[in-house]
C-alpha cells in the first residue's frame, strides 16, 4: 500500500533519470550556458529574479492589475533566461519537483480545454493568464531554495500585509464607505463597517490576509530574536483583527481551517518533546480549547452570532440566494460540457455564463474554486487539480518530518503553508477570491515554499539515517 501511495504521489518517481533522457529538457536547459559564463547580469541572476518577486508582492495590494501583469511578464521572461543559460548539474535537474510536474499536466488540460473551447479566442486568453502564474510558480520555487532569498521574500510580504491591515484598521475606527452590497440590507448587520483596505473589498482582502495571519503565528516559533519575536506576534494580533472586521464569512471560515491545522501540525512537531501524557493528550486539549473559544464567541458575541448563523439560513440570506442561484447555472455548464469544460479564465466564463444564468443573477464567476475548476476545465481538469493538491500536501508532509528529525526552525514555514493552503482553500469553496491577482500570486508562491524543500525519497531517507539532530 505504501508503494502504490508513492507512486501516486510521484514520491518514488525517477526524476533526475527522466529528466536526463527528455530531449526537451536536453535541448532548452543550458542552450545560453556559454553566455552565462561572462554575463555580469546572470551572475546576479537570482538575487534580480529576487527583486521582481519582491516589487510583486509588494505592490500587489495597491497597484492595478495590468501592472502586476507586467510584473508577472517580466519575471517569466527572466525565468526563461535563467533556465535557457542554466547548466545542466545535478543541483539545477534536482530543482524539478513532482509538484512541478503536476503544474505542467494541470496547464497542459487548460490547453486541451482551450482547444475544445466553444469561446476559443478569450480562452485563449484567459491560458495567456494562466501560464504567467504557473510561471511565476516555477521561478518562486527556484529562487527559495535559498534560506536567505526565501526568509527575504516572506518578510517583504508579511510588512506589506501589515501596511495594509493597519489601514484596515483606521477604516474600522473611523468608517468607511460600503463600495457595494456586501450584507444583506434586511440583516441587523447591514449598518456594520466591513473593512477592505486597498484592496476595495472584504472577502478579498480576507483571503489576502488569511497568509498573513498564519505566517505571523508560526513566525514567532521560527524567528530566534526576542525582538523579531515580538514583531511577529504584533503581526499576528493586528493581521488577525483585521481579518475579523472584514466580517467575511468566508474568510473566517477559511482562518478557522488554518488556526486548527497549524495548531496541529505545531504539537506534532513539539510531540517529540513532550512527556507520554501530553503527547496523547495535548492535541485533544488545544484543539478542543479552539472549538470552545469560538462556540463562546458565537453564543456571546453578536456580530460574530449573526454572521455565522447567515451561513445556515439557506435563501433567507440574500448573499446565500444569490450564490445558489449561480450555482444552479454553474450546475447546468457542467452538464453540458464536463470532461473538458469552456476552457480557462473569467473571460471565457462570462461570455457562456449569461447563456444559462437566472434573471437577475450576473456573475464574474462560479464562487466556489471547486465549480470554476470544473466549469473550467472539466472534471479531467478538477482530477488534476485534487491531484496536484495531494502531492503538494504529501510533499510538505515528508519534508516536514525531515527537518523535524533535524530540529531545523525551517519546518515552521513548512507547517505555516500547509494551514494556509488548507484554509485557501477552505474559503475557496464559497468564493473565488482565489482567481484574483493579490491572491493568486500568494497561492502560487506557498506552493513554491513547499516545491522548494523538496529533495528525492531516496535522499531524503539517507540524510535522515545520516544525520544528528542539530538545532539552527
Amino acid at each position: 500500500m505504501n508503494l502504490v501511495w508513492q507512486r501516486f504521489t510521484l514520491s518514488s518517481f525517477p526524476l533526475k533519470e527522466y529528466l536526463a533522457t527528455s530531449y526537451v529538457h536536453r535541448f532548452l536547459v543550458g542552450l545560453l550556458s556559454s553566455w552565462r559564463q561572462t554575463s555580469v547580469l546572470i551572475q546576479w541572476g537570482d538575487a534580480i529574479a529576487a527583486a521582481l518577486l519582491s516589487l510583486v508582492y509588494a505592490l500587489a495590494p495597491f497597484a492595478s492589475s495590468t501592472l502586476i501583469g507586467l510584473l508577472l511578464v517580466a519575471c517569466v521572461a527572466f525565468w526563461l533566461l535563467l533556465t535557457l543559460s542554466d547548466e545542466a548539474t545535478p543541483a539545477n535537474v534536482s530543482s524539478v519537483t513532482p509538484i512541478h510536474l503536476l503544474v505542467l499536466l494541470y496547464w497542459g488540460v487548460a490547453a486541451i480545454a482551450t482547444a475544445l473551447s466553444p469561446v476559443k479566442k478569450a480562452a485563449l486568453n484567459d491560458l495567456a493568464t494562466l501560464t504567467l502564474y504557473l510561471l511565476l510558480f516555477a521561478l518562486c520555487a527556484r529562487i527559495l531554495r535559498s534560506p536567505r532569498l526565501r526568509s527575504w521574500i516572506i518578510i517583504v510580504y508579511l510588512h506589506v500585509s501589515l501596511i495594509v491591515s493597519v489601514y484596515g484598521l483606521r477604516q474600522w475606527f473611523f468608517g468607511a464607505t460600503a463600495l457595494a452590497t456586501w450584507v444583506d440590507p434586511e440583516s441587523p448587520l447591514s449598518k456594520t463597517t466591513r473593512v477592505y483596505s486597498y484592496l476595495g473589498n472584504p472577502n478579498l482582502l480576507a483571503g489576502y490576509l488569511l497568509p498573513a495571519v498564519i505566517f505571523s503565528l508560526v513566525a514567532i516559533f521560527a524567528w530566534q530574536s526576542w525582538i523579531k519575536k515580538a514583531l511577529a506576534l504584533t503581526m499576528l494580533i493586528v493581521n488577525s483583527a483585521c481579518l475579523i472586521l472584514t466580517f467575511s464569512r468566508g474568510g473566517w471560515i477559511g482562518l478557522v481551517v488554518a488556526i486548527l491545522a497549524v495548531m496541529a501540525l505545531l504539537v506534532y512537531w513539539k510531540s517529540v518533546e513532550m512527556p507520554p501524557f501530553w503527547r496523547t493528550w495535548s492535541l485533544p486539549i488545544v484543539l478542543g480549547g479552539l472549538i470552545g473559544v469560538l462556540v463562546l464567541a458565537v453564543i456571546f458575541v453578536e456580530p460574530v452570532r449573526l454572521r455565522v448563523l447567515s451561513i445556515f439560513a439557506d435563501r433567507q440570506d440574500s448573499s446565500n440566494n444569490f450564490r445558489r442561484n449561480v450555482w444552479d447555472a454553474v450546475f447546468e455548464m457542467i452538464r453540458d460540457r464536463p470532461i473538458f469544460g469552456i476552457g480557462p479564465g473569467h473571460n471565457s466564463f462570462n461570455q457562456v455564463y449569461p447563456l444559462y444564468q437566472r434573471p437577475r443573477y450576473t456573475a464574474l464567476s462560479a464562487y466556489s474554486i471547486l465549480f470554476e475548476v470544473t466549469v473550467e476545465t472539466g472534471f479531467v481538469g478538477l482530477a488534476c487539480f485534487f491531484w496536484l493538491i495531494i502531492v503538494t500536501f504529501n510533499t510538505a508532509f515528508l519534508q516536514m518530518r525531515r527537518l523535524r528529525r533535524l530540529r531545523s526552525v525551517e519546518g515552521f514555514w513548512l507547517i505555516g503553508a500547509m494551514a494556509i493552503l488548507l484554509g485557501m482553500l477552505a474559503h475557496g469553496t464559497v468564493d473565488t477570491v482565489w482567481y484574483r491577482p493579490e491572491v493568486n500570486t500568494l497561492w502560487w508562491l506557498i506552493v513554491a515554499l513547499i516545491a522548494s524543500y523538496w529533495t528525492p525519497l531516496a535522499q531524503n531517507q539517507t540524510n535522515s539515517s545520516n544525520s544528528e539532530p542539530t538545532v539552527n
